[in-house]
């Protein structure tokens, strides 16, 4: 009883010595002004690169307005990670924990781990690059791998896909191969249309090149008004004719749709026959045809 009554005298000296309480003063103070610096220095340092690359997206020069959004948005969390990580370690420091064997200790920690964690660093590499590089950005329509569909996310080691039926693709960064960029470029298509062989190809060409001409008012994804390319393929009673269009990325699917849609109508308005397929009826009796 009496050694735990001297322990317990100790212990009380301890905690009510002013020496610890000037400690623990000075200790949170100085763990406050290490918080509130890395506060101010992380708000600065974002508003800073928030500015400079601001400037850089209104400059006439610049060609890749979402590449400098993602190369900003990626300095801002490295900063981030930099400037807490120094607080951390001061913060440590200040209470006199020796910083240098825990940095050692993580440091074999950290080797044990890289060995068996290489895919890991192949996808946070790999990911580095696909933003530093733009090789696509959120909201492209790409193909990767054999999953198609458009960016919703693209981290540091993962990128996610949103398939066109509603499925999501999560794919490793370091597994990425080859990848197909459908958002860059204009998109180009063409269109066929069927008409008959004893169809007035005159007429129909000048009822189609009017109504092409008025196309980029109406339709502002048009790069410029579609060209009528002629007959493309004559087969039997059909004669096959081609209109090709350029529209902005991905635009292109609703813009052949209401080209075909319009002059499916202009023919029936102007009596051109459109090619139709047809079927035949055979008399087993007779063996002829109807």
């Amino acid at each position: 009883m009496e050694w735990n009554k001297k322990l317990m005298e100790r212990y009380w000296e301890k905690l009510t010595s002013d020496k610890l309480w000037e400690g623990v003063i000075d200790s949170s103070i100085e763990i406050m002004l290490i918080l509130l610096v890395s506060w101010i220095a992380v708000r600065m340092g974002k508003k800073l690169i928030k500015k400079l690359f601001l400037i850089r997206m209104r400059s006439p020069l610049n060609h890749s307005e979402r590449r400098q959004r993602t190369i900003s948005r990626l300095l801002q969390s490295v900063i981030s990670y930099v400037v807490y990580f120094s607080a951390i370690i001061g913060i440590l420091s200040s209470l006199n924990i020796k910083v240098a064997g825990l940095l050692a200790g993580a440091g074999i920690v950290g080797l044990a781990v890289g060995f068996g964690a290489q895919s890991l660093v192949k996808d946070v590499i790999t990911g580095f690059f696909i933003i530093f590089e733009d090789q696509f950005g959120v909201g492209d329509y790409i193909k990767i791998n054999g999953a198609e569909g458009t960016v919703v996310e693209i981290g540091l080691r993962t990128t996610k896909i949103n398939g066109g039926t509603g499925e999501q693709f999560i794919i490793p960064n370091g597994a990425i191969g080859e990848v197909v960029n459908y958002s860059v470029n204009n998109s180009k298509i063409f269109i066929d249309l069927q008409m008959t062989a004893d169809a007035d190809f005159e007429k129909a060409e000048m009822v189609i090149n009017q109504y092409l001409e008025s196309l980029p008012e109406k339709h502002k994804e048009l790069i410029a008004a579609p060209v009528f390319l002629g007959v493309q393929n004559v087969k039997g009673t059909e004669v096959t004719i081609r209109i090709a269009a350029e529209t902005l990325p991905q635009q292109q699917y609703g813009v052949a749709r209401s080209i075909r849609r319009d002059v499916t109508k202009l023919f029936e308005e102007h009596r051109i026959p459109m090619a139709h397929p047809k079927m035949m009826f055979y008399d087993k009796g007779e063996g002829r045809s109807e």
